[in-house]
């Protein structure tokens, strides 16, 4: 779920990368986006550096995500993002995968519950090959029998082994309680029974009708010029459908104030929360973030870890962290503790809501989480060349505008005490719904 696309703290653990292109932690004041549209049309965005000679992109379709899997048929669009470079044009799995290697160009797909995506880096001196890969992989994939048959072979291989993980059935739980009869409600990787069902034919018609360049959203980094972008984006992406034709998916309310168990015996239970969100163009976003930061977001430093871990010893790791689809928002919490404590982790969670909801926060710690949630932007979203296109696509995809990184930091200065209390009230003064995995129901 989040993934390079929403400013959702998952945990607050920032995850660092390696350097590439652009210094670590470069001030956002630094970063100078440009807009650039191709002679063809094709609109991206654009930051030019030359430190390296390497060219990073990242690349959406808005809406071909697997919400678009026919029903019976759950893990095409997965599939799908796991054999386009396993072959294309006249160029055979094994031999296409050679290139790659050989010139150095990094390419790979994936896919959420709303978008299908691609990530693109190459070196300036094999960028006329690696730009062609890239073309032949997004038009002409050849969905040969072995690569087919091979890459689903590993995903039902993950499915079958995680047939028995807590977490993973504590997240099927999740989605059929919360999102019943929903798309959301359903495996992204389907079942060993769904995936063996999908055809070649499903997979050409998800490519051939879901990837248009009205629904395509795209961000580079690195040494090219806004005329040789343009260029390029004409060549790769000019031959796609001018509209997209895409499955329609309705908007859905999480349901909250249930209750599931799933018996496991394991030692530990697996515990997981829902309550209601808030969508990333609201107003109030960054009073929402703030709130579940000082919940917990900030992973040493928020109350939950405080009061669960620090305290009372109840579990390893414990979290909070805001989700926004595209047609659902919530707000969930989780953690991991023996069985015979789990009725003592969801009551200490649920006081810690609850005291939120009631007293709010103080001045030190808003300051501390205004502090935190704005000097960690530069290390989890502009740390590498990658990064950086990964966070123009999420700025595209949320309509947040391209002056959104030079404004962010005034919005969240701008987020009172009295802001934050008032969103506690309106997202954690609710029944939530709670599902638990292990030995008893806690």
């Amino acid at each position: 779920m989040t993934g390079f696309r929403r400013e959702f703290m998952r945990g607050g653990l920032a995850l660092l990368t390696l350097c590439g292109g652009l210094a670590c932690a470069a001030p956002a004041a630094a970063i100078e986006i440009q807009e650039v549209t191709s002679p063809g049309g094709i609109h991206a965005l654009l930051v030019e550096d030359y430190t390296n000679p390497l060219i990073a992109m990242r690349f959406a379709f808005k809406g071909a995500g697997t919400t678009a899997d026919p029903q019976g048929r759950e893990g095409t669009v997965n599939l799908l993002s796991g054999l386009l470079d396993e072959g294309a044009g006249d160029i055979e799995s094994e031999a296409f995968q050679a290139k790659l290697d050989e010139f150095g160009v990094s390419l790979s797909f994936s896919a959420t519950y709303d978008n299908f995506s691609g990530n693109f880096r190459t070196i300036v001196e094999h960028s006329d090959v690696a730009f062609d890969l890239l073309r032949l992989a997004l038009n002409e994939p050849r969905f040969d029998p072995e690569p087919v048959d091979r890459i689903r072979g590993q995903i039902e291989t993950g499915i079958i082994a995680n047939r028995n993980d807590p977490g993973t059935l504590a997240g099927e739980a999740f989605r059929q309680t919360v999102f019943p009869n929903h798309p959301y409600a359903r495996s992204q990787e389907g079942s060993v029974e769904s995936l063996r069902a999908v055809t070649v034919e499903d997979l050409r018609h998800h490519r051939d009708t879901a990837f248009g360049r009205d629904n395509l959203v795209i961000g580079v980094v690195g040494a090219i010029d806004a005329e040789e972008l343009g260029k390029r984006l004409d060549a790769v992406f000019g031959p796609l459908r001018e509209k997209a034709e895409l499955v329609a998916v309705p908007d859905v309310t999480p349901v909250t104030g249930a209750r599931d168990h799933v018996e496991l015996a394991v030692p530990q239970t697996t515990i997981q929360f829902a309550l209601p969100g808030i969508a990333r163009d609201d107003p109030e976003f960054f009073a929402a973030y703030l709130m579940n930061h000082i919940l917990g977001g900030g992973t040493f430093s928020s109350r939950l870890y405080e009061e669960v871990r620090e305290k009372r010893g109840l579990a390893y790791g414990v979290g909070s962290y805001l989700v926004d689809y595209d047609h659902a928002s919530f707000l969930a919490a989780s953690t991991a503790t023996r069985a015979d404590r789990a009725d003592e982790s969801v009551s200490v969670i649920r006081e810690q809501m609850a005291r939120l909801a009631k007293d709010g926060t103080d001045a030190e710690e808003l300051a501390k989480a205004k502090a935190y949630v704005k000097g960690a932007y530069a290390v989890q979203n502009l740390s590498s060349s990658l990064s950086i296109a990964s966070t123009l696509v999420g700025i595209q995809l949320d309509g947040l505008g391209i002056d959104y990184i030079d404004k962010r930091e005034a919005l969240i200065d701008a987020v009172s005490a009295e802001d934050v209390k008032a969103m506690a009230q309106k997202l954690l003064d609710v029944d939530p719904t709670i599902i638990t995995v292990g030995q008893g129901e806690g």
